[in-house]
């Protein structure tokens, strides 16, 4: 009698070690959550912020287009794109940038065809702005509507709409494309184009401000609060879903080793303006900002706290080590990639830092799964349907 009661208690001490720990990690897990939205928000803040200054400089340019004011132009376009590359990471579960009424397709939407939109080579009559007779009136409602119509390329809106406008085609091996600002002044549908351009900028800040909205502080009634009071098993699979979709099927698969492999600059990301290297490391910036915890602002300033990084070393240092190695591995990598992209995919020496990168991409995105099933989680890394 006496040897069973010792048993029921020491079964008694090993739950309650149990759940002391399970109370822990919960509670690691839940500042990790809190982290995360305080990085979206101020993640979202630092682009609207950025997409207020491109919108005033293509409002300066539109009043007086010259040399100087476009070039100014083009500058806030690549400022913009800095910040707006970090928040990648927040894709892929569904969230408010990607919902069902999410503005993705509205911000980012990629690759486009540009002939939807203006001229392009051989086909000067190309695109809505040249269409007068279908298109008599270029609007907000117009370009909302037209966006994605009839083709995933036909997109009419966001940051490569612009980037088009700026910058045209890129017909070259050496510089980004060569739009003239004449193209705003004396060229044919001047006037529709600028209006088409300063249309862009007004909605990029809209759903740039929408996006900030959801993910504010002290509001009871806005995402952030529902994501907050989610389980952790249902926040942390969102949290890692993100990251793990951009880096393997995302920025690894879609963004690099698609032109990689076909080896065409019309399948890179910013194909106008050169700027693909940019996106890469702004993307991949993302994702360790999300697993880590900490993110540096636009202003010089960090939002830190508890990360992934902290749950997995609390249930498998180990994982966490590697998982940090291969962040470092991808930062470096990122960071080496010949410029311009669309020559880093053609030329022989600099390939293989390229597919070196795809790589060690795809197997971040493997290790973050695995971490999913450290803490009993399904992370799905292919793009969502």
């Amino acid at each position: 009698m006496k040897r069973a009661w010792i048993l029921i208690a020491l079964a008694m001490l090993a739950f309650g070690a149990a759940s002391a720990q399970d109370a822990d990690l919960e509670a690691v897990q839940r500042e990790a959550m809190s982290t995360y939205a305080d990085i979206v928000f101020a993640s979202y803040e630092d682009s609207l912020s950025a997409a207020l200054d491109l919108r005033d400089a293509i409002g300066a340019f539109v009043a007086e287009p010259t040399e100087e004011t476009f070039a100014a132009a083009k500058d806030a376009w690549l400022a913009a794109n800095e910040p707006y590359g970090q928040t990648e990471a927040f894709r892929f579960y569904g969230g408010p940038i990607d919902d069902a009424d999410g503005p993705e397709g509205l911000l980012n939407a990629w690759p486009l065809d540009e002939a939807y939109v203006d001229y392009v080579d051989g086909d000067p009559d190309a695109g809505i702005i040249n269409n007068v007779a279908d298109y008599p009136e270029i609007t907000r409602e117009l370009l909302v509507s037209l966006n994605e119509v009839g083709a995933e390329e036909n997109i009419s809106t966001g940051y490569h709409a612009i980037e088009f406008l700026l910058w045209g085609q890129d017909l070259y091996a050496d510089s980004a494309g060569r739009r003239p600002y004449t193209d705003y002044t004396t060229a044919p549908n001047a006037e529709r184009r600028a209006a088409y351009l300063s249309i862009l900028a007004d909605l990029l800040v809209e759903n740039l401000e929408m996006l900030v909205a959801a993910w504010a502080p002290d509001d009871p009634d806005n995402y952030r609060t529902e994501f907050l009071a989610m389980t952790p098993d249902a926040a942390l699979t969102n949290m890692l879903t993100g990251i793990g979709v951009l880096a393997t099927a995302e920025l690894g698969g879609e963004r690099m080793f698609v032109a990689y492999d076909n080896r065409d600059q019309e399948d890179e990301h910013s194909c106008f303006s050169d700027n693909t290297h940019r996106d890469i490391i702004t993307n991949f910036m993302g994702i360790a900002n999300v697993y880590t915890g900490s993110y540096t602002r636009l202003d010089g300033s960090v939002v830190s706290g508890a990360g992934i990084a902290d749950v997995i070393e609390a249930v498998d240092p180990a994982l966490n080590a590697d998982i940090l190695a291969l962040l470092a591995d991808a930062d470096t990598l990122t960071q080496e990639i010949y410029v311009p992209f669309d020559q880093a995919i053609v030329l022989s020496d600099q390939r293989p830092i390229v597919l070196d990168t795809v790589f060690v991409l795809q197997d971040l995105g493997d290790l973050f799964a695995q971490a999913g099933s450290e803490l009993g989680l399904t992370i799905n890394t292919a793009l969502p349907e």
